[in-house]
C-alpha cells in the first residue's frame, strides 16, 4: 500500500545543506514548491519557474549543449546556491541581499501581480547572483572561455519565459483578453528585458573579476544598491497609468497559490 508522503514543513527547509550536484538542486526545488502550496506562498512561483529552468539546463547537459559540462553543471549550482540560501535565510528571518530583500518582501503584498513576483526573482538572481557566481566558478581562469555557455544558460531561461507566456494568459484572463504578449506586457509594465539583465551581468561578471578584497565586497554592495532600486520600480511601478494597470490586472488574477503554481508548471 502507497503511504501518504510527509508534508514539508520550514524546519525541513532549514535542515538542507545547499546542494552539491544539479540533482540536489532539484530535489530542494520541489521541495520549496511543495512547502509553498502548502502554506500558500507566493514564494512558489519563482521556485516553479527556476526548477523548469533547472530541469532544461540539466537536460542541455546532457545533450552536450554546452561547451564545457562540467563547469556548466557547477556554474549551475553555485548560481542556484545563490537563490536558495536567500531563501532559507529569509524563510528564517535573516537579511538577506538588498536584491532578494524587495522579491521577498513582495511575497507579503497581496497586490503584488504573479509576473511581478518572477521579474523580482528574475531581477536579484540574474542581476546580482550570477555575476557572482560565474566569478567564482572562472577563478582564476580567463573569464572569456565561460562567455558563449553564459549566453547559452540565458538563452534556455529566455525561451523559458517565453513558454509561460500561454500559463501566465491561464493565471490572468485579462491578458488573453487584452491578447498582450510576456514580452510588450514586461516592457509596459516594468521596463525589464532578458537581453538587458543578461549584458548587464556579464559586464558586472567582468568588473567583479578586476576586484579584490575589500574592493571585491564593496562592488558586490554597490550593485546590489543599485538592483535593489531596479527592483523596487518592478514591484511599485511609477506613475498613475501603470499602477491603475496594476490594479486592473489584479482584479482578473487567480488567487489560489496551487492553482498558479500548477498553471506556471505545465
Amino acid at each position: 500500500m502507497d503511504t501518504l508522503q510527509k508534508p514539508v514543513t520550514k524546519n525541513d527547509l532549514l535542515s538542507f545543506k545547499l546542494p552539491a550536484t544539479i540533482d540536489e538542486v532539484i530535489f530542494q526545488l520541489e521541495n520549496i514548491i511543495d512547502y509553498c502550496e502548502i502554506n500558500n506562498s507566493s514564494a512558489g512561483y519563482f521556485a516553479v519557474l527556476y526548477h523548469k529552468v533547472t530541469c532544461k539546463v540539466k537536460e542541455c547537459i546532457a545533450d552536450k549543449n554546452f561547451e564545457d559540462a562540467v563547469r556548466m553543471e557547477k556554474l549551475d549550482v553555485m548560481f542556484a546556491s545563490h537563490y536558495l540560501n536567500a531563501f532559507y535565510l529569509w524563510l528564517d528571518n535573516k537579511p538577506t541581499s538588498e536584491s532578494w530583500k524587495v522579491a521577498f518582501d513582495a511575497i507579503t503584498d497581496k497586490s503584488t501581480l504573479v509576473i511581478q513576483h518572477l521579474l523580482l526573482g528574475m531581477n536579484a538572481h540574474i542581476n546580482l547572483d550570477l555575476g557572482i557566481s560565474t566569478g567564482l566558478v572562472m577563478n582564476g581562469v580567463l573569464l572569456e572561455g565561460i562567455h558563449d555557455d553564459f549566453n547559452t544558460i540565458n538563452s534556455i531561461l529566455g525561451s523559458m519565459i517565453n513558454n509561460i507566456e500561454g500559463c501566465l494568459k491561464s493565471v490572468n484572463p485579462l491578458m488573453k483578453l487584452l491578447d498582450l504578449d510576456i514580452f510588450n506586457y514586461n516592457e509596459m509594465l516594468v521596463k525589464f528585458s532578458i537581453t538587458i539583465a543578461r549584458d548587464g551581468a556579464w559586464g558586472f561578471t567582468e568588473e567583479l573579476s578586476s576586484k579584490k578584497d575589500s574592493d571585491y565586497e564593496n562592488c558586490i554592495s554597490e550593485r546590489d544598491q543599485r538592483i535593489q532600486q531596479l527592483g523596487i520600480s518592478i514591484s511599485k511601478p511609477f506613475g498613475f497609468l501603470l499602477k491603475l494597470i496594476v490594479k486592473l490586472i489584479r482584479l482578473f488574477e487567480k488567487k489560489k497559490v496551487k492553482s498558479i503554481i500548477n498553471l506556471l508548471g505545465k
